[in-house]
Parts: C-alpha cells; structure tokens; sequence
C-alpha cells in the first residue's frame, strides 16, 4: 500500500476489500486513543463498502474512518421476499457471524495497512452491517470505545414475519435457520454489554418496514436496562435504504444519507475529537447542529426532520471517488 495519506486508500483485510478515509478534518484533531471507526454496509443499499463510504463519509471526524466489505452479501436484500428462503436467512447469519469473526484479523491488516497505533475502535454498521457491529462489540472481539448503529436488524425473524405478512408468501426457513436467526437477535446480544460503558448510538427511520422505529427505541432501553453506558437514538422521516438502487457504487449522497451522516459526524466528533475552542474553554464541546431535540421527547423517539423542507444534499469538505486514491 502507498500513498500520502491525503487520500482514499482502497486495500483487502482478512479477504474483504475496504475504502479507507484519512483524517483530513481541519478544524478538530483525535482527543484520545480511538484513531480509527470501522464500519460494514448492509445487504440493503448502500450494499458495499464503496458505496457507504460516498454516502456518510463522515468527513468531520478527525480519525480514520475504515469501511469494510461484508464478507457476504444476498442480492435480494432484506426488503424483497428472498429473506423467506433459508438460504437467504443462511447467508444473513452467515454474513454477521463472519464479519464479527474476521474483525480481530481486518483490524490488524487495517492497522498495518495505514500506520494505525494500537488503541481502541469505534464500529458503525448500516443494517446487516449494524447487527454485525453490535455483536462485535457484545462478544469482545476487539476493544471498541462507541458504537453507531443505522437502522440495525434488530431481530432478523420478526422482519422476516412482517414481509410474510406484506407479500402473502411463506416463511420456508428449516427448524436450524431459525435457531440460528434467534442466536442473532439484538435484543438477547445486547445483555453481553453489561457494565461495559460503550456510548451507543442507534439511528432508525419512521417509514422503514425492516426495522421500524420501534424495534429502534425498544434496543435502546433494553441497552439501557443492561447498563451498558450511554444511550442515544434518533428517528428520521426515511426508509430502510441510505442510497439508491444498485447501491454498489460511489455515487452523491440522497438527502437521507446527507442527515444520517450529520448526525454521525456529530457523535463521533463530540467523542473522538477536540477543538482549538474546547481546548481554550477547557469543556467539552456542545453539539452543532441546531435542529436536535431530546432524545427522550415523546415516546423516545425523536427526529432531526423537524419542521421546513428537507435539507438539501451538501458537498463534503472531502470529495472523493471511490476509484481515485491509492490501492495495495
């Protein structure tokens, strides 16, 4: 691999190809040992690691922003009856499963890779991506300091029961897929984050029917419950998808992706990052965007889309292709 690190790295770690985004952000710099997020696409698009770094690049966030290729993927995605076939189902689990697996050896070639020290990470997934980042952090597989999670398949059989209601078609999984899709349901995962004191952060959307926003909320207390640390999340007025159809390449970012990659930003930042003002106030640095509201309002909920039209798309401070930079 070479480069100047000024850049997208593009490069393989432990068999799944990633797009590396360098910390290029002028106005923060790292405040602790995290220097690196690391982040899965979903089955659903953005479905590739290319894809979802041109969709939320985070280029706000002074560290190292990784994505990484699932090591599977299911072309019907999550939203079309193919997750009525055990075979979808299988390679859903397997997908979750492998991504988790790999992390420890990915995060070493990554580290290798780009000159990253030691330390630990911060995990952001996009649905099939989120499950994976949540059971990661669960079982211990590398140190993680936070999560972010949008629109996370919180419990892979009750989405498979809701698009058997809305296509009228059967649910054919054998008795040894469901046993395997239970296994990955967040809801039990989330128990092996007791006392652990990862700040997570879950992002869903009002109009998604793979993982509605209560499915969302209902993660978060049960986070809560466990205490497992601090625990936000938000609800945007979108679906399930953060790109359009293929979702398989580096394309502009949809109004959808343009908010949940704001957000994303801001919670890495306040986290991750210092600024010349925190470092002269001596206090930690107050959220930016003004449109946020308490994340306990209403039923626990809460939408950044509050009021006015829609934001429009914005460019990056870091534009990039998923084809320029420099590759292995």
């Amino acid at each position: 691999m070479s480069g100047d690190h000024t850049h997208p790295v593009h490069g393989t770690a432990a068999g799944d190809s990633y797009v590396a985004l360098p910390p290029t952000a002028v106005d923060a710099s790292p405040a602790g040992p995290t220097r690196v997020i690391v982040a899965w696409p979903g089955f659903d698009p953005p479905r590739t690691a290319r894809a979802l770094a041109a969709a939320t690049p985070m280029t706000g966030v002074p560290v190292w922003r990784v994505y990484l290729d699932l090591p599977c993927s299911s072309p019907g995605g999550l939203e079309s009856g193919e997750i009525l076939r055990t075979e979808a189902i299988e390679t859903y689990c397997a997908a979750v499963e492998d991504a988790v697996r790999r992390l420890p050896s990915a995060l070493a070639d990554i580290r290798r890779d780009l000159a990253i020290p030691d330390g630990p990470i911060g995990l952001a997934g996009f649905s099939v991506g989120g499950a994976a980042a949540l059971l990661a952090a669960a079982r211990d597989v590398v140190p993680v300091s936070t999560l972010a999670l949008v629109a996370p398949v919180v419990a892979p059989s009750r989405a498979a029961r809701e698009m058997e209601k809305r296509s009228g078609l059967g649910l054919a999984w054998t008795d040894e897929a469901h046993e395997a899709a239970d296994r990955l349901d967040l809801a039990t995962v989330a128990a092996d984050l007791a006392g652990r004191d990862i700040a997570t952060l879950l992002i869903g959307g009002a109009a998604d029917r793979v993982v509605p926003a209560r499915e969302i909320t209902a993660l978060r207390d049960v986070l809560r419950r466990h205490g497992t640390g601090a625990v936000e999340s938000t609800t945007f007025r979108m679906g399930h998808a953060l790109a359009a159809e293929p979702g398989t390449e580096a394309h502009p970012p949809i109004t959808e992706a343009v908010r949940v990659d704001g957000v994303l930003t801001d919670w890495f930042r306040e986290r991750l990052a210092t600024t010349p003002d925190d470092r002269l106030a001596g206090a930690p640095r107050a959220p930016e965007n003004e449109d946020v509201l308490p994340a306990d309002s209403g039923d626990g909920a809460w939408s950044l889309d509050s009021g006015g039209g829609p934001p429009e798309a914005r460019e990056t401070a870091e534009p990039w292709s998923a084809g320029a930079g420099s590759a292995r």
